[in-house]
C-alpha cells in the first residue's frame, strides 16, 4: 500500500467540515495528553514511537478499518516510519507533514460576515493553538487585530484581496503567543496600536490604543472603535466593528473568561476583570457578535469553523458571566487556575521587543495548547 502526506491545511478542513478521522499519535503519552489535534469526529490511539520499533502487528486490530488513518508525531520523522510500517502491513495511511510543529503554525482564514458598503470581516483560525486573529477590509483598506507571528499569511491575504493594510492592533500585550502586529506594520507602513498601560516596558515605537479611539476603513467609513476593558491585562482593549461585532481579546471567550494572572497580578486585576464582564459589557447591545482572540475547546467552533456567538447568548450561557457572589468569582479566577502557557514570561519579553529569538526558538516557545482561559 502507499503512504500519502497530508498538509496541516488538509487536516484543518477535516476539522472544519466535521469529517471522521482516525489519528495514531506516536508522541510520548504526556505530550499527547497535554495537546493533540482535536476534531468533532476524530478517534485517537496514542502509542509512543519507541513502543513500535519492533513492529506494528499488535496495534493493527486497534486501528480503524472504515476511517481514514493519519499518523502524527512531533516533527514528522517518526510518523513517516510508522506510516510505512503500517503500509507494509496492508493499511492505507497518511502522515502529517511537519508533525505537530506544522499543526501549531497553521492559520485558516474564514469569512465571518459582511460589513457596510461592501466591507468584509475575516477570522484567522489557528486550530493547533487556539489563536484567533482578524482582518476587516473595506474600500481598498484593511485593519488587522491580534495578528500572530506568521506575518506573510496576513500580508499575502491582503494582497489577494487587493487591499492595503492601514491599521494593526493588539488588544493587549500577549503572553501565550508571539505577536506579529508590529512586524506587519513595519513591512506595510501601517500604524501599530498597543494599549499604553500594557506598553510600559516595550522598546519600540507604537501608537497608543486608548479608550474611544476610532479609525475608519475606506471611503464608506466603517468604524473600528476601541473600548477599554481591563482584566486579562491592565491595558486590555475590546473593539466594536461596524456596530455589529465585538472583538473581546482575551477578556471573554465563548465557553470561558480570561485569566488575570499572566503578569503575576491576579489579585490586583481580578476586580478589573469583573467590572469589565459584569458592568462594561452589560452596557453593550446584546445582538453584538462576540469574536474572541482565543478558543479553548473544539466545541467552541461553529459549523462553518468560525468561533463566534451573540453577546446576549453568552450572558445567558457562559458560566463566567453568571457568578453573582463577588467572593466566589474572585476565588474562581485566582485559585486553582489551569497551568500557565508554555514560556509565557519569555513570550511577554519577546512581545515587548526586548529579545528576538530565532524562528525555531519561537516555535518551541509556542508549542502546546491555549491556556488563556478560566472555565
Amino acid at each position: 500500500m502507499t503512504v500519502t502526506d497530508w498538509t496541516a491545511a488538509q487536516v484543518a478542513r477535516k476539522v472544519i467540515e466535521n469529517k471522521e478521522l482516525f489519528i495514531l499519535d506516536v508522541r510520548n503519552t504526556d505530550a499527547f495528553e497535554d495537546w493533540k489535534i482535536e476534531g468533532h469526529q476524530f478517534e485517537y490511539l496514542n502509542i509512543p514511537y519507541f513502543d513500535l520499533l519492533d513492529g506494528v502487528e499488535e496495534i493493527l486490530p486497534k486501528i480503524s478499518k472504515d476511517k481514514e488513518v493519519l499518523v502524527v508525531c512531533a516533527k514528522e520523522g517518526s510518523s513517516i516510519m510508522i506510516a510505512e510500517m503500517l503500509s507494509d502491513a496492508g493499511l492505507t495511511v497518511a502522515y502529517l507533514q511537519g508533525g505537530m510543529k506544522s499543526w501549531s503554525m497553521y492559520l485558516e482564514p474564514i469569512k465571518v460576515g459582511d460589513l457596510k458598503n461592501g466591507g468584509e470581516l475575516y477570522q484567522f483560525v489557528r486550530l493547533g493553538k487556539g489563536c484567533l486573529s482578524y482582518m476587516a477590509i473595506n474600500g481598498g483598506e484593511a485593519a488587522i487585530i491580534d495578528a500572530v507571528r506568521f506575518t506573510d499569511v496576513f500580508t499575502n491575504f491582503a494582497k489577494e484581496k487587493g487591499v492595503e493594510i492601514k491599521h494593526v492592533f493588539d488588544t493587549h500585550l500577549h503572553a501565550d503567543h508571539i505577536s506579529g502586529g508590529r512586524h506587519i506594520a513595519e513591512k506595510t507602513g501601517a500604524t501599530y496600536y498597543l494599549p499604553p498601560k500594557d506598553a510600559e516596558e516595550v522598546v519600540f515605537d507604537y501608537t497608543p490604543l486608548t479608550d474611544g479611539l476610532t479609525v475608519h476603513l475606506g471611503a464608506s467609513k466603517i468604524e473600528v472603535g476601541a473600548m477599554y476593558s481591563p482584566g486579562h491585562t491592565i491595558g486590555s482593549t475590546s473593539f466594536v466593528i461596524d456596530g455589529k461585532y465585538l472583538l473581546t481579546g482575551d477578556i471573554l471567550f465563548i465557553d470561558s473568561i480570561g485569566r488575570p494572572d499572566l503578569a503575576g497580578l491576579a489579585e490586583d486585576w481580578v476586580g478589573d476583570l469583573r467590572e469589565t464582564l459584569y458592568k462594561r459589557y452589560r452596557t453593550l447591545a446584546e445582538d453584538l457578535i462576540v469574536l474572541p482572540a482565543h478558543f479553548m475547546i473544539i466545541e467552541e467552533l461553529n459549523e462553518d469553523g468560525t468561533v463566534a456567538k451573540r453577546l446576549g447568548d453568552l450572558f445567558a450561557e457562559n458560566h463566567g458571566l453568571n457568578v453573582e457572589d463577588e467572593a466566589v468569582f474572585r476565588s474562581m479566577v485566582t485559585d486553582n487556575l489551569p497551568p500557565q502557557p508554555n514560556a509565557y514570561q519569555e513570550i511577554r519579553i519577546v512581545n515587548m521587543g526586548k529579545v528576538t529569538p530565532s524562528d525555531e526558538e519561537q516555535t518551541e516557545m509556542e508549542i502546546g495548547p491555549n491556556r488563556c482561559a478560566v472555565r
